[in-house]
């Protein structure tokens, strides 16, 4: 199950999200805001 998330992020990350996203790197935003958190919480958490 997945909830929703509002937040406020700099212009220039979504321009950059927008690159990787054109760069085909990523599917859409979303998907990569996921993976930087999974990413994250693996790093500072789960490590």
């Amino acid at each position: 199950m997945m909830k929703l998330v509002t937040l406020h992020v700099p212009e220039t990350y979504i321009d950059g999200l927008e690159k990787l996203v054109k760069n085909n790197l990523y599917p859409n935003r979303s998907e990569a805001i996921r993976i930087a958190i999974r990413d994250l919480l693996k790093r500072e958490l789960w490590g």
